[in-house]
């Protein structure tokens, strides 16, 4: 060794950039052991962050920062130089088993030799980069060996299979023809079955046909028989419907017989009453009577048991003037409401005592439904053009002499024009309150 441990004149800066990676690898392995006992003030700057890691993990973590403080510090390099010098013992010693050592030994110590050390660590390296990818290749070939045999295995087990798969398939194949042979000759058997039914399907169709013929002419025989007995039935009915008119005509005969014969008695029974001077004109003993005279109509009733008793009469004709009355009992309402509600109180009334009522409302510009009385109860409307007052009066007019007749109004005209034709009034006020008592 020729140059001075720890110089750097031994192997330039440039030739640490182009070590081998084994090479620069053990001399960080060196180094990262050193740095662990290196005092804290020794260590580099770069280097304190690694310096409390572990000696391995520090060399592969820290291992490119480790030699390029080997190559560019001579303090740094000098300090491992003089570890190295007090722990060659061991591993850490060179030989010519282990030229990576040797090679990181000579660098260190700037040995001359180092640029040859480092050849033969190389060629080390390659030879044994080479036996270790010889090694890998044999491995590999091992395991496509093994490979090779488990595919030859499948290969056989998939020939075994395929042929086992070909004689299934035959079979198959073979059963597959048996039911082919056995299903057409069904479906043979199915067309000469469906052949054979559609014959006898056209045999039934065509008896249905002739069935269906024979109803028809039988149906058209019988509706001749009926329409024959219908036309003998109309003439009976025809011959029964004249017989009951000669009937009713000689009935009626015999009516107008029985008739004259009861004219020709009563006229001789009168010729009869006037040959013996029986029942003169002169005054009946009643008439003779002093200190009494007849009742008159025209009265006024004005109270509600006043009406009651006339109500009693079972021949009694009320008259109602409509409006006067719904007016008087229901002025709140509207002219229909008012209408609907008296035509239903005035029915009650009709069906409680039996009397004819007849309500007499203006119709003049009304439009209605038809109103239904109940029995007994007559609804008119007079025409246009006509007071329902004069129609009041034409109903008064037009009842016989004798008739007991009542008109309901409060106007004035009206209660005059009645009473003097002998009807009774009956002011608005008392109906009402008739009609308001159960």
């Amino acid at each position: 060794m020729s140059a001075t441990p720890g110089s750097p004149d031994g192997l330039p800066p440039a030739e640490w950039a182009r070590l081998p990676d084994a090479v620069r690898a053990r001399l960080a392995e060196i180094a990262a052991t050193a740095l662990g006992e290196m005092p804290a003030t020794e260590v580099p700057v770069p280097l304190r962050r690694f310096a409390r890691f572990a000696p391995a993990k520090r060399a592969k973590l820290a291992g490119p920062a480790l030699t390029a403080e080997l190559a560019s510090s001579t303090v740094f390099r000098s300090a491992v130089v003089a570890w190295w010098e007090e722990h060659r013992t061991g591993e850490l010693v060179p030989t010519a088993d282990d030229p990576l050592t040797a090679a990181a030994a000579a660098i260190l110590l700037g040995d001359a030799s180092a640029p040859e050390a480092v050849a033969v660590a190389a060629r080390r390296g390659e030879v044994v980069e080479l036996r270790a990818e010889r090694d890998e290749a044999l491995s590999r070939v091992d395991k496509l060996t093994v490979e090779l045999e488990r595919l030859r295995g499948e290969l056989t087990e998939a020939r075994a299979q395929a042929r086992t798969a070909g004689e299934t398939r035959d079979v198959e194949y073979q059963q597959l023809r048996r039911r082919v042979s056995e299903q057409g000759a069904t479906l043979r058997a199915a067309l000469d079955a469906r052949t054979a039914a559609e014959q006898a399907v056209e045999d039934v169709r065509r008896e249905a046909a002739a069935e269906l013929t024979a109803a028809r002419e039988e149906r058209d025989r019988e509706r001749g028989r009926a329409e024959s007995e219908r036309r003998r039935a109309d003439r009976a009915a025809a011959e029964v419907a004249a017989a009951r008119q000669a009937a009713r005509e000689a009935r009626q005969a015999d009516e107008v017989r029985l008739a004259l014969l009861v004219d020709t008695l009563g006229g001789a029974v009168a010729g009869l009453r006037r040959e013996l001077a029986l029942g003169g004109g002169g005054p009946r003993p009643g008439d003779l009577v002093a200190g009494a005279q007849q009742g008159r109509g025209g009265a006024a009733v004005d109270s509600v048991s006043g009406l009651d008793s006339l109500l009693s009469v079972p021949t009694l004709h009320l008259v109602v003037d409509g409006y006067n009355v719904s007016k008087t009992a229901y002025p709140e309402l509207t002219l229909a409401d008012q209408r609907t509600r008296l035509v239903g109180q005035l029915a009650a009334l009709a069906a409680r005592t039996s009397i004819e009522i007849t309500v007499v409302f203006d119709g003049a510009g009304v439009v209605v439904a038809p109103m239904r009385g109940s029995r007994g109860l007559r609804v008119l409307f007079s025409d246009k053009g006509v007071l329902a007052d004069d129609v009041i009066r034409t109903l008064v007019a037009a009842e016989p002499q004798g008739r007991p007749v009542a008109v309901a109004t409060s106007d004035r005209a009206v209660v005059e024009s009645v009473r003097r034709r002998g009807a009774y009034s009956v002011p608005s006020a008392v109906l009402v309150k008739r009609l308001g008592r159960p």
